[in-house]
């Protein structure tokens, strides 16, 4: 099933990382880039301080964010939220 999900997210959207940087190693905020300056883009874990921000810290995972997305146009009176349909197998 991962194989088949991993073909559709490539078919229908290019996916880039918030901050292009190695996990792992040291990341500023100042510095991150114009994705991470985004609204949400960056949640700080660990000792945050009180005001709930910091300059940087140890990168522990990238983000990914949608750099391109394309949907196939939706038949008429199918559902927006459907993300596979159930399926039954007839005997």
């Amino acid at each position: 099933m991962h194989g088949k999900c991993r073909q559709a997210l490539d078919r229908h959207f290019k996916l880039a990382p918030v901050i292009d940087g190695v996990e792992g190693t040291p990341a500023r905020l100042d510095l991150a880039g114009p994705h991470a300056q985004a609204a949400g883009a960056v949640r700080f874990i660990g000792k945050v301080p009180a005001e709930g921000k910091a300059a940087g810290g140890t990168l522990r995972h990238k983000g990914w964010r949608a750099e391109r997305a394309t949907l196939p146009p939706l038949a008429s009176k199918q559902e927006a939220n459907l993300l596979a349909p159930a399926e039954i197998e007839i005997e």
